[in-house]
């Protein structure tokens, strides 16, 4: 039964923009289409930057929205690159809300189809609120100029039937189904607060309905609290062209550019459009980076069980876009794979991955070596709207209390959660799309279960302190999978990212632990300001950042260090870092303003980017709880800092410990004990990671409480008066 209809006029895109935004109220089944101005493209360029100005127009100001209040938005964009089919990569959704998880703003972004289709089909953004009394759907026609608000009563609540229904009932014929792209969440999602949102594309070669994750933060949580079933939208013949650049020409020269040298050197690098992701297991592993046992430990003795040659054997053979045109194509999945718990038990599935952040925290974090085990966790976690980073954490921090004995049969409703059980792990998984048992107290995700277990259990100092320090979370957000003690950058990559410890935002593990990039303390600081404001462009542009840096210019370093110049070109002095990757940073620039129209240069394009990043800090000022500061939020858990338990500092003393403890403690070591030997280095290396925070705040122009100055915001052009008022309350 269609509750709300209202026809519109499809607009043509215009550089890269359609010109409006769609916003919807379930409260009133308000459905309102509003111009986009120029100032928003100029100060807010797109993607995550028009979630966040729509969030930021409809949220109240007198008030502290929490996740589940009517009044939070769930924002969706693509990006003015969004939907170009000859540049890798473009073809990226980002999401925002409030989240269930933190309280604050998370941003996600996701592959498939959604985003492109949506701006193609007549808008940059679609920002929702309110909630419906009933079950709904949300049809965006691109074809017909409809957009209808419907009752899904009737609709099955897991994606994977979802999907498929709705691909069906909107394709005319069975080509249609390609031009049809549905996002959806699931019961699981419905019970815990990490739920994501699947958004699909139908697989031509396949014929089936695939899925990209928006994985982080709870937005599908967010989605089946406002009783929404799915949003679909539906737009044929999306290209390059219909993005109607400004110079068509210099779009297909640079996409040409870029898309041949993936083509070319990917198989002598890191096989993305043959593995994709899963291609880190043994590189991590190597490099003591991989996590283990809950982060305890670096490496995985049977990784090569869950490792790349595994998978490169389970896979569907060749490049698997996600994305018109992608050369990258790293969406590798697997087909008729045959579950063996659950309600698909016995029947034959395809799964959609997995990558490595679902091999890593699914896998070694619980000390599974079972890749079949890691494939059914990925589809069951993906059917019912689950992240698999957050369930991965979240339940290796269930494994190490229940070894600790703070855990039990008892206390978890007859689960054995001891390591390596991914059984009794599936069943947990189980447990939360039913919403009971133990699995409905572990949806709370891991920061309300520390307090839980704390206070339920009646817990010892030293239990609670324990309970704390290896907790993977920071504002909220389990951790992605990677070890950070012994890199300081990633440790605050991870801090001070915007809305919790998320790799996209800054993932400098590679560059500062593998390719040993940044060997001071003063690069590390630098680049805690530079990349997560060039990452943050992506999300700007609807843009995918893999093209990025899985695939380097063979000559990366010549070129970023001027010893050669290209193309009559040489590297700018802002970019002459080989970890930028600078050659592919100028791509990206002339992109851009062959596509807008605009002439930037590199620092343009990072300006653009920091305006929206300190725009996002400001904003989670209306969010943030009264007493709480930044310099709070940005602390991350000890175990990501330095080791917790005797037998991990064991592990490490020879090769990590002894050696900084000879040479920056003030006392002599030689014959402390174990005990006393962890307290000096944990005195050292937090002290380490404050003085870190203090030289990043001053870099950003921030205060010493994080929260970016007056000036800051002058410079920027953001000194809008709501938002300067937000801020001095803080300064």
């Amino acid at each position: 039964m269609v509750l709300k209809e209202l026809k519109y006029d499809v607009p043509e895109l215009s550089k890269g923009y359609a010109g409006k935004t769609l916003y919807i109220n379930l409260d009133t089944l308000e459905i309102k289409i509003e111009d986009v101005t120029e100032e928003m493209k100029e100060k807010f360029i797109g993607g995550k930057g028009f979630d966040l100005y729509l969030m930021w127009k409809y949220l109240p100001k007198d008030k502290r929205t929490k996740w589940n209040d009517n009044e939070n938005v769930l924002a969706i964009a693509s990006g003015p690159l969004g939907g170009t089919s000859n540049f890798p990569g473009s073809g990226k959704s980002i999401v925002t809300g409030v989240s269930p998880l933190t309280g604050i703003i998370i941003d996600s972004n996701a592959g498939g189809y959604f985003g492109p289709f949506l701006k193609y089909a007549g808008f940059d953004a679609l920002a929702i609120q309110g909630k419906s009394e009933k079950e709904v759907s949300i049809y965006i026609n691109g074809e017909e100029g409809k957009i209808i608000v419907d009752d899904a009563e009737a609709l099955p609540s897991e994606t994977y039937k979802i999907g498929t229904i709705l691909t069906e009932k909107y394709a005319d014929d069975e080509r249609d189904r390609r031009e049809i792209s549905v996002v959806s969440a699931g019961p699981g999602a419905e019970n815990a607060y990490c739920g994501c949102l699947n958004f699909s594309w139908f697989d031509l070669k396949r014929k089936y309905v695939r899925y990209k994750q928006a994985g982080r933060g709870g937005t599908g949580t967010i989605l089946r609290n406002k009783k929404i079933k799915a949003i679909v939208v539906k737009k044929r013949n999306v290209r390059t062209q219909g993005n109607n650049p400004a110079d068509l020409e210099a779009v297909k020269k640079v996409g040409r550019k870029h898309t041949d040298e993936m083509i070319a050197l990917d198989s002598k690098q890191n096989e993305m459009r043959t593995l994709g992701t899963v291609h880190l297991v043994p590189i991590m592993h190597e490099f003591d980076l991989l996590p283990t046992k809950n982060f305890k430990y670096g490496r995985f003795d049977n990784h090569e069980n869950i490792g790349k040659e595994v998978y490169r054997a389970k896979f569907n053979k060749g490049p698997d876009p996600c994305w018109k045109g992608c050369a990258v194509g790293c969406s590798h999945g697997v087909s008729n794979f045959e579950c063996k718990t659950g309600p698909y038990k016995g029947q034959l599935v395809s799964v959609d991955g997995p990558e490595y952040e679902t091999i890593a925290g699914c896998g070694s974090n619980w000390y599974v070596d079972d890749p079949d085990a890691v494939i059914e966790v990925n589809f069951y976690c993906d059917t019912y709207g689950l992240d698999t980073i957050s369930i991965g954490t979240g339940i290796g921090f269930l494994m190490e209390l229940y070894e600790y004995g703070i855990l039990n049969k008892e206390r978890t409703g007859g689960l054995d959660l001891s390591w390596g059980n991914a059984e009794e792990a599936l069943e947990l998984i189980h447990q939360i799309a039913r919403g009971e048992g133990f699995g409905k107290i572990f949806g709370m995700g891991i920061k309300k279960l520390k307090k839980y277990f704390v206070e339920e259990y009646n817990l010892s100092e030293d239990e609670a302190r324990l309970v704390h320090d290896i907790g993977m979370e920071s504002k909220g957000l389990e951790f992605s999978e990677y070890m950070t003690k012994e890199s300081l950058a990633q440790q605050g990559g991870y801090g001070f990212a915007l809305k919790g410890p998320q790799h996209d935002e800054a993932w400098l593990i590679f560059e500062d632990m593998v390719r040993n990039n940044m060997p001071s303390f003063e690069q590390k600081a630098n680049a805690l300001w530079w990349f997560p404001m060039w990452r943050t462009s992506f999300g700007l542009l609807g843009l995918c950042k893999l093209p990025w840096n899985d695939i380097v210019p063979e000559d990366n370093r010549e070129f970023a260090t001027g010893a050669i110049e290209k193309d009559g070109m040489k590297v700018p002095d802002d970019l002459a870092d080989p970890a930028k990757i600078p050659e592919h940073v100028l791509n990206y620039v002339e992109y851009y303003n062959a596509v807008t129209g605009k002439n930037i240069n590199s620092v343009d394009y990072i300006i653009m980017s920091e305006r929206v990043y300190n725009f996002q800090r400001s904003m989670n000022l209306l969010l943030i709880p009264e007493g709480v500061t930044y310099r709070d939020l940005d602390s991350i858990p000890y175990r990501a800092v330095g080791p917790v338990t005797e037998e991990e500092y064991l592990s490490r003393e020879d090769e990590y410990y002894l050696k900084q403890l000879k040479e920056e403690s003030e006392v002599d070591v030689t014959n402390l004990s174990t005990e006393g030997k962890m307290k000096e280095l944990r005195k050292i290396r937090e002290a380490r990671y404050e003085k870190l925070k203090k030289a990043v705040y001053k870099r950003r122009g921030w205060t010493d409480q994080g929260v970016p100055t007056l000036e800051k915001l002058k410079e920027l052009g953001l000194d809008f008066p709501e938002i300067s008022d937000l801020v001095k309350k803080h300064q």
